[in-house]
């Protein structure tokens, strides 16, 4: 699931063959764009034609394969999601290129492979106990400061991808469907009133979680953070195109409808975790912040009616305006 990222970069004539410390060196030299990131726009990251994993682009003529397209072009596009979160490359020729790409650089959406939205962030924060009828069903108390915990690139997964809980420690596997943002500008000590204008995009996402290790001690991570176990996607749209606070969240289990709430209950909003977290880190560009899953987990059924998930299962995230990410048990 890791991005290729010398290959990427390699197309683009940038570096080839080099060591970590050289690309990360290329990186810094690779023009930025001006100005604020685009508007109206809807990234996915791709299985592009051009090999490896790319940037993709949502639009009313498919999808676009940008790797593919600026490997024939050479426009100095942005060939990543982190690239254009980071403006590495040339956003305004992005742009164009919706238009003016030939028809064979797009994609029908049925036929696209997709990788997690962001393969690489600078850290990854998710939230607990951040809906009160989810609180409930647990037996919680309604927390007084957002809970925390982290996940790793390691647990990134993608719209299609598999997790294989039957090659994993754990027998009680649970879904948490949740509302993702990625960040799009840093700060520190961030006011609520400003913490907004800080996303680049939302997507859906998964705490994808092993109960009985979660609960193991007090700390969750080793029951949240495992490989995989973060999907994202298949979608990242823009900030400007969304209302956070009023999205209808669903997960659905086999056919089944499990969890179905709005992001309108959350106990802490979304500006108020980005104030939150920015007062304990500097947020980055690229950092990633689930914000916390509604009720209807199977933990929070009573113990009789417990059916934990197994191998085989089909589980779906869909968030109004962000599409519906599907990911499958192994």
């Amino acid at each position: 699931m890791a991005l290729n990222r010398r290959e990427l970069m390699a197309m683009g004539g940038v570096v080839a063959g080099l060591g970590a410390d050289a690309v990360t060196a290329a990186e810094r030299s690779t023009p930025r764009s001006a100005g604020e990131h685009p508007k109206g726009l809807t990234y996915a990251t791709i299985h592009s034609a051009a090999g490896g994993l790319g940037l993709g682009m949502r639009t009313a003529r498919g999808v676009l394969d940008v790797a593919a397209y600026e490997k024939a072009a050479k426009r100095g596009l942005p060939l990543t999601v982190e690239d254009v979160i980071n403006k590495r490359g040339n956003l305004a020729a992005l742009v164009a290129a919706i238009n003016s790409a030939p028809a064979r650089y797009f994609l029908a959406e049925s036929a696209v492979r997709f990788g997690p939205v962001v393969s690489t962030a600078p850290k990854i924060f998710c939230v607990g106990l951040n809906y009160r009828a989810h609180v409930a069903e647990g037996n919680n108390e309604v927390p007084k400061e957002p809970v925390l915990f982290n996940k790793f690139d390691s647990s990134l997964n993608s719209h299609g991808g598999t997790i294989p809980v039957s090659r994993q420690k754990g027998s009680k596997w649970d879904y948490e469907a949740e509302l993702v943002m990625i960040m799009g500008r840093g700060g520190s000590n961030i006011p609520k009133e400003e913490a907004l204008s800080h996303v680049f995009g939302y997507c859906n996402g998964n705490d994808f979680t092993e109960r009985a290790r979660q609960r193991a001690t007090g700390q969750w991570m080793v029951g949240k953070a495992g490989d995989g176990w973060g999907p994202l996607g298949p979608w990242l749209v823009s900030a400007d195109q969304i209302d956070p606070q009023n999205l209808d969240l669903k997960c659905i289990v086999n056919g089944e409808l499990r969890q179905n709430s709005n992001t309108s209950y959350m106990i802490f909003d979304c500006k108020t975790l980005i104030s939150y977290i920015s007062e304990n880190w500097e947020i980055k560009p690229g950092d990633v912040i689930f914000t916390g899953t509604c009720e209807g987990v199977i933990s929070g059924y009573p113990p009789e009616k417990q059916v934990w998930l197994k191998p085989g299962d089909r589980i779906s995230t869909e968030i109004s305006k962000l599409g519906r990410l599907d990911f499958t048990l192994t």
